[in-house]
């Protein structure tokens, strides 16, 4: 089965002052359709720094990432913008939402930054995330819970065959991390890849494959 996510030697470096503080040391990740791989290890091990690399926002210094086939890594922006609006839904853990659009707006607006917005399917992905009574809430007007799972719908506005999700649990009672965990492997029952980079252990335990970074590097 060809992988939905295929990143090879990921390097990452900051400079700080005369020194270089590596990120990312030679990592390495893959996810299947329908795997739900949960990234973990301690705060300043890589985690946030490898979705970002994965997702297009950040440049690796070095090593390669493809999604669905297609070249993200040493891209001009706009071809990355492009691939991310298409092909990766971004979940962060304090939401994606504009604040002056309601739930199913921040969906709609998603919808067309990849040039297919369907106020039908919108509608339809807000219902799916158990939101439908709320589509024309606006975030400031949203339960924690309530802005997890609109941030949620956002990223899962163009289908994407993959989705990262960065610590989606962190801030949420235990109740309603319970129902990101489901949300989450309910996606993967749609071929959907999805990498979590989580310290949740009810997540790990859901994962169908858990690696854990220390230092920027995979600990085997």
């Amino acid at each position: 089965m060809t992988p939905i996510l295929d990143a090879r030697d990921l390097y990452r470096f900051y400079h700080v002052g005369d020194d270089e503080v590596f990120a990312l040391r030679g990592v390495s990740l893959s996810a299947e359709p329908g795997e739900l791989v949960a990234v973990m290890g301690p705060s300043g091990s890589g985690k946030s720094t490898l979705l970002a690399c994965i997702a297009g926002l950040d440049e690796p210094d070095g090593g390669v990432v493809n999604v669905a086939g297609t070249r993200v890594s040493r891209r001009p922006e706009a071809v990355r913008a492009g691939v991310r609006a298409r092909s990766i839904g971004v979940l962060y853990q304090s939401a994606n939402l504009l604040g002056h659009l309601d739930v199913e707006g921040n969906v709609l607006l998603a919808q067309e930054l990849a040039g297919r917005a369907d106020v039908a399917v919108a509608r339809a992905i807000v219902a799916g995330v158990g939101l439908e009574a709320r589509a024309s809430a606006h975030p400031p007007q949203l339960s924690g819970g309530e802005l997890a799972r609109a941030g949620l719908a956002v990223a899962l506005a163009n289908d994407p065959p993959l989705l990262l999700a960065d610590e989606p649990t962190g801030e949420l009672d235990s109740a309603t991390a319970e129902e990101i965990v489901s949300l989450l492997l309910r996606r993967t029952e749609t071929g959907c890849a999805v990498v979590a980079a989580t310290h949740n252990p009810r997540l790990a335990r859901a994962a169908h494959r858990t690696v854990q970074l220390v230092e920027g590097r995979v600990e085997w």
